[in-house]
């Protein structure tokens, strides 16, 4: 993958093949709108609207520290969910509007935030103090919270899902 077009790209398919693979049809868009895909809510009954962004895979913090994933999104978010999705271990993670702008470190006068975390699991020192660990977010990922954002029956979680 040599641009950030394919890197995005997959990132969207990543995220449309994993809510395929629990019965969840989706389409992309075509317009660069700040929406990316639009999911199909069965028992809603209504289209719900997904910003992707994509990392191909964690990178040292500061450069040489604890490996981290860190994802930018727009201050003004128009998607309802924000999906962010890892190349490198083909794992999605899925929040809201306000999830994401509350879990955001950071906020800059551009208008973005970064929303990012480190890959492993937290020190013992306390759930709830920044910087977030791999397991603060683990209830995002797109296997144990695509119920209750599409409004679904609940997947059955087999291996592939788990990893």
């Amino acid at each position: 993958m040599t641009t950030t077009q394919h890197i995005g790209a997959a990132g969207e398919l990543l995220v449309q093949y994993r809510l395929l693979k629990l019965g969840i049809d989706s389409a992309r868009m075509t317009t660069d709108s700040g929406i990316d895909l639009v999911v199909y809510s069965p028992l809603r009954a209504e289209a719900v609207t997904v910003q992707v962004k994509t990392q191909t895979a964690p990178s040292p913090s500061g450069g040489k520290g604890a490996l981290s994933v860190g994802f930018y999104f727009p201050d003004d978010l128009r998607a309802e969910i924000l999906a962010l999705a890892l190349l490198s271990t083909d794992q999605v993670w899925l929040f809201t509007r306000d999830e994401a702008r509350e879990l955001a470190q950071q906020h800059n006068a551009k208008g973005n935030r970064q929303l990012y975390w480190y890959m492993q699991q937290r020190p013992a020192r306390g759930l709830g103090q920044a910087p977030l660990h791999a397991g603060d977010v683990e209830q995002h990922l797109l296997e144990r919270c695509t119920a209750a954002l599409f409004v679904v029956p609940a997947p059955a979680v087999d291996a592939d899902q788990r990893r």
